[in-house]
């Protein structure tokens, strides 16, 4: 057998001993109820574990005072508190709602109508209590979420020798340029605001399809045959089949797995319709996967490569600005270049940063 919930626990505040006599008859059936009738006391027993689900306040004893001690508070702050007043009083009413009450019962007291009061405001008390587990639950999961996207995507990067921080600097950069084009009308369905989080989670994932590349062509060290180049063009397709799969397992789609399957899979498409693996061109290409080219390139531009040294910011800048309309969308990179700084910024912010 499972044993019976237990009462909701009240805390009843009243200055007369016959007043605590008769709410106590009252509310026992019900409730667990403690009494008291004095104001330091009051506060102390609130602050007991378990602390009480509501608290009824006699204003005319101290009551006031015990409000005031009760929501200044952080331990109590959250109980609800009903006063009780003298009918006819609107002005006790009026402070008692300034002092933070959450209803107000008049005297003599009706025992129907302070028995639904004392009951609403339990069921909102025990409904925040849900929807602030709910939330918990849901940035618990969130971050879970986030954490198996970056182990994904961090594979990929140690897999093809990279430093992992590449990953941090092209989310930023990417979020950048996201904001910079807000206003601009030939971006405004995709860079609204709710989307830009999602499109900072999803950018990290542009080249987890390397995991399928095999080594021999993944770490060459010099160039690539055509052959060899053409099954490392695979690796975007890889990366569109392994978000396309998930979608496919979870039976439905939503904007973050939508981003992550524009950038895995179109951020090598060139503006000028000379990339992988579509031949894209122009505003065919995602508008997500135009911002990963530009911040993928000016990151990889400046980072020391086992064939290369590192180019320098205003080199990899100018680079990318003579790709503008060819490589690139030249909406884009008149974003970076109006966010030179930053940009450099945040290169440096991240360098070596792993989370």
């Amino acid at each position: 057998m499972t044993s019976p919930l237990p009462k909701p626990l009240l805390l009843i505040v009243d200055g007369s001993a016959d007043h605590l006599r008769q709410l106590s008859h009252l509310l026992e059936d019900r409730y667990t109820v403690r009494t008291v009738q004095d104001c330091d006391t009051a506060q102390a027993l609130a602050q007991q574990l378990p602390r009480p689900d509501l608290i009824l306040v006699d204003v005319l004893h101290d009551g006031f005072t015990v409000c005031q001690g009760l929501r200044a508070n952080p331990d109590t702050a959250s109980i609800p508190l009903i006063a009780m007043i003298e009918r006819g009083r609107p002005e006790l009413e009026s402070r008692a709602f300034a002092e933070g009450v959450a209803d107000v019962v008049a005297r003599p007291l009706v025992p129907e109508l302070l028995h639904a009061r004392i009951a609403t405001h339990l069921q909102l008390r025990q409904a925040r209590a849900q929807v602030q587990r709910q939330r918990g639950q849901l940035r618990e999961i969130s971050q879970m979420a986030d954490a198996a996207v970056w182990a994904i995507a961090s594979l990929a990067e140690w897999r093809d020798e990279e430093d992992p921080s590449h990953l941090r600097r092209i989310q930023h950069i990417v979020l950048l340029l996201a904001r910079r084009l807000q206003g601009n009308p030939r971006f405004a369905d995709e860079l609204v605001e709710p989307y830009l989080p999602l499109l900072f989670k999803a950018a990290p994932l542009h080249d987890i399809g390397k995991v399928r590349i095999p080594d021999a062509i993944l770490l060459k060290p010099g160039r690539l045959t055509p052959e060899e180049f053409a099954v490392m063009k695979l690796h975007t397709v890889h990366g569109r089949d392994a978000i396309a799969g998930v979608e496919r397992e979870l039976g439905y789609s939503n904007a973050f797995l939508r981003f992550a399957r524009e950038i895995t899979y179109s951020h090598q498409e060139r503006y000028d319709g000379s990339g992988y693996p579509q031949g894209l061109a122009g505003e065919a290409i995602p508008v997500a996967a135009r911002l990963v080219a530009v911040a993928d390139v000016y990151d990889a531009l400046v980072s020391e490569r086992v064939y290369r040294p590192a180019f320098t910011h205003e080199t990899a800048i100018e680079l990318i600005r003579q790709g503008s309309g060819e490589q690139f969308d030249p909406d884009v990179v008149d974003a970076l270049l109006a966010s030179e700084e930053a940009v450099r910024e945040i290169a440096a912010r991240y360098q070596g940063a792993t989370m």
